[in-house]
């Protein structure tokens, strides 16, 4: 919820930075992956509309991941290897978002039944 939020933001920023990475349409992409991020962080959190939630983060995930962390094109070594931690973490944060859809629904601990 906290990147999504900060996509809000920092709108500016961001949009900079996606528009550098070639991105099309930067702002708007920045306002629907913010927007994907709150809201499948938010879903997450209430243990509401798991399997939706899990499928936002897991398209921005894939997405952003593909997009703006090709490591494998940066000469620099130390550029490359930033990215590639980044790279790295999103595929590992997938997988653990995968991992919540193995726990039974409804979640005994949601804050929304």
């Amino acid at each position: 919820m906290m990147s999504g939020y900060n996509h809000f933001k920092n709108l500016g920023m961001l949009t900079g930075y996606a528009q550098s990475k070639g991105v099309p349409m930067p702002k708007a992409a920045v306002l629907l992956t913010g927007a994907m991020m709150f809201l499948g962080g938010l879903g997450i959190l209430l243990g509401a509309y798991i399997e939706l939630s899990v499928l936002l983060l897991s398209v921005f995930l894939v997405i952003a991941t593909f997009q703006m962390h090709q490591y494998w094109k940066i000469p620099d070594q130390m550029a490359r290897m930033g990215e590639e931690i980044n790279f790295k973490k999103n595929l590992a944060l997938l997988g653990a978002l995968l991992i919540i859809l193995a726990v039974p629904l409804p979640w005994a601990v949601a804050l929304v039944f």
